[in-house]
């Protein structure tokens, strides 16, 4: 089942386009990373998804046009824009109360189930609560909704590694379950390399790569190049370099990785490399070439 597919969708705000002809398709059952800079376009693209704003083109999400049918959407969908934004002089019962008042599909006592794992008091107010509590009960009041698709925009910001971390194996372990479907955007990029199933980048409102996590891993090798091998590696036409501690690391798409292996230490980049191997080149360069074959 296609989950969210998308022809030719723009947005524009006056003299600026957000969005310039995006394509896309999200299939049941996976894990989006929606990646790019400030002002790309990531924003924009949700707030279409979730019903927000208005858009030209075409764009159908569970099978509705979510601007004209948004509150049947909603009805299968879940927004989280911070797990940090609960309000301050709410309690937690409170917090129970309101979502199973709001949302047909709220499974009060599985929120209950997964508070009762952790130290937070149903009369304590959110302000007297940790960083690590108020996530906890984010993530309560989330996973116990039976939606069918979850969207994340930006959700762990402001919360350190730790935290961070557990929001995603508690997202992985108590909530996805390969018949959801959940799009993320992060800048944290580091923190949903082993969540993801899909990668997209996108900037300046186009979609610049689109491919599976498998893909991602058996297309992009990343070199840490002998000194003497260098010119080597140039020639094998790399999408990106850069200079670490005075060795000289490139970045490949589609290359041999035995060809590789005689030049350096191989490895898989991480979706940070290729995230800026991808922005920092210049159009009409061998990245321009990847970002098209990627789409």
């Amino acid at each position: 089942m296609t989950v969210i597919e998308a022809r030719g969708l723009r947005k524009a705000f006056g003299t600026t386009i957000a969005l310039d002809g995006v394509n896309l398709r999200v299939e049941e059952g996976r894990i989006l990373g929606l990646i790019g800079p400030n002002g790309a376009g990531k924003t924009t693209a949700l707030n279409a998804i979730l019903g927000l704003t208005p858009y030209q083109g075409e764009l159908r999400v569970l099978g509705r046009d979510p601007w004209n049918e948004r509150d049947q959407l909603m009805r299968d969908v879940c927004f989280i824009a911070d797990v940090a934004v609960l309000p301050r002089w709410v309690r937690v019962s409170q917090a129970l109360d309101y979502v199973a008042g709001v949302h047909p599909r709220f499974d009060r006592a599985k929120a209950e189930g997964f508070l009762a794992k952790t130290d937070i008091r149903r009369a304590s107010k959110v302000r007297e609560l940790s960083k690590g509590m108020v996530t906890q009960l984010h993530l309560a009041l989330v996973m116990a909704i039976d939606a069918k698709l979850l969207v994340l925009d930006e959700p762990t910001l402001g919360l350190d590694i730790l935290y961070r971390k557990q929001f995603y194996d508690s997202l992985l372990s108590d909530y996805f379950d390969r018949s959801r479907t959940i799009v993320v955007t992060t800048h944290q990029v580091e923190d949903v390399q082993h969540v993801l199933t899909d990668l997209m980048f996108i900037n300046r409102g186009r979609i610049v790569l689109d491919c599976s996590m498998e893909d991602f891993e058996s297309r992009y090798l990343e070199v840490k190049v002998h000194p003497e091998h260098v010119a080597a590696a140039r020639a094998l036409r790399p999408i990106h370099e850069r200079q670490v501690l005075g060795r000289s690391i490139l970045l490949f798409d589609r290359v041999d990785r035995q060809q590789l292996a005689a030049l350096g230490d191989v490895r898989t980049p991480s979706i940070a490399d290729l995230f800026v191997a991808v922005m920092g080149n210049k159009p009409g360069n061998r990245a321009g070439e990847v970002q098209g074959a990627a789409q």
